[in-house]
């Protein structure tokens, strides 16, 4: 394999202290010869740039670090698509681009290994690594898209019924081959660029949670499947910026957010009839799975409020019914356009097709158009360490 040029991309909101030790897991990364690795960090409108930039200066980074200032907290999937227009925009075309979480940390050859399966397996456009916790303990998850069976059985939390739906339930324990999946978690992936050109990036309708869920989904509906690849091995500590979803903690009640990327991801799915019915489905089964826990004496293992908050953002109600276009920024036309670089430069047919296939998939999808780039009032600003 010839070296490959990645961007690593990590957004970064009050957790500059865990961003640092992840750009320090990629700096080790860098050894690796067949890997051009840079980073792109976007501060999210949080303050964590300051602290970020001394440390990139301290340790000598600053050849290989970007720092980008959001002018706004945008959420996840805006500040990734910050960083993605940011890597097409620079003076060297990335092979891949690698979303990174700032509470991960990058075992040894961990982004070698997703660079190596996406360049062996063409039809590929993402794939995803194998977690462990920060005890070293495995969490070797990757996950079923959420349908109307699903939401049943997590609000039902039943043992017989989780057993007849297993096909359904949404998170998958894995083995230790690579495997395709519905979707992965965001929190280390790797993006093909053509996934990029033909689907836009990341929708900035979701401030948080179900962004990637809807991605991969895209993704496949334009032809690119997901993998999960276990010899990929990434430390995630997971909720560090929300405290909202700590593997180890008690659960929390869940911000508005949570419930409004849920609705979107069903209604946009699905359709609004459907996702009605897959809200009065599992509006159900979650009173009847806190009818069962009271009876056996267990109303602390679940989500405080959690069926009065559902009702509450459900599409039910009217008001709740709008839905926006999608919107992902500047990153899909900054990949479409640098295809299009590569493909001249390339000056081959089948690079041309391929670019072709990518402008069409991303023309006729079913999703509303892709909203332009911001405007030079909104446009972040971006800081090179140099």
């Amino acid at each position: 394999m010839s070296a490959l040029n990645i961007f690593a991309v990590i957004v970064s909101y009050r957790c500059a202290p865990l961003t640092i030790e992840a750009l320090r897991s990629l700096q080790a990364e860098r050894a690796t010869p067949d890997l051009r690795l840079q980073a792109i960090v976007v501060d999210n409108d949080s303050g964590d740039l300051p602290q970020i930039q001394r440390a990139v200066e301290q340790h000598g980074w600053s050849s290989w670090v970007t720092l980008i200032a959001a002018p706004r907290n945008g959420g996840f999937a805006y500040g990734n698509n910050v960083g993605i227009e940011r890597a097409f925009n620079g003076d060297s075309a990335p092979s891949y681009i690698y979303l990174m979480n700032p509470d991960a940390e990058v075992r040894s050859g961990a982004v070698l290994a997703l660079a190596r399966f996406l360049d062996t397996h063409p039809g590929v456009g993402i794939a995803g690594s194998s977690f462990e916790n920060r005890d070293g303990s495995d969490w070797p998850i990757a996950f079923r898209f959420p349908t109307l069976l699903s939401e049943l059985d997590q609000g039902l939390r039943f043992g017989l019924v989780t057993h007849l739906l297993q096909r359904w339930v949404v998170a998958r324990r894995m083995s230790k081959t690579p495997q395709p999946v519905d979707w992965i978690c965001g929190a280390s992936m790797m993006v093909r660029p053509a996934v990029l050109a033909a689907v836009g990036g990341f929708d900035e309708n979701y401030f948080l949670y179900y962004e990637e869920t809807d991605f991969c989904r895209r993704a496949r509906a334009a032809g690119f499947s997901t993998w999960y690849v276990p010899e990929s091995r990434v430390m995630h500590i997971a909720g560090q910026s929300t405290h909202v979803t700590g593997r180890a903690d008690a659960p929390k009640r869940l911000p508005p957010y949570w419930f409004e990327s849920r609705r979107r991801y069903f209604a946009v799915t699905f359709g609004v009839s459907k996702a009605i019915a897959i809200d009065l489905i599992a509006i159900a089964a979650n009173s009847l799975g806190a009818l069962k826990r009271m009876c056996l004496g267990r109303r602390g293992s679940a989500v405080p409020h959690f069926i009065r908050d559902l009702i509450g953002h459900s599409i039910l109600w009217p008001s709740n019914r709008a839905l926006l276009p999608v919107n992902c920024g500047g990153a899909g036309r900054a990949a479409l356009a640098g295809a299009a670089g590569a493909a001249g430069a390339l000056g081959t047919p089948g690079a041309a097709g391929a670019l072709s296939t990518a402008g069409a998939a991303a023309d006729s999808r079913a999703a509303a158009p892709v909203a332009t780039t911001p405007s030079p009032a909104s446009a972040p600003s971006r800081v090179r360490i140099t």
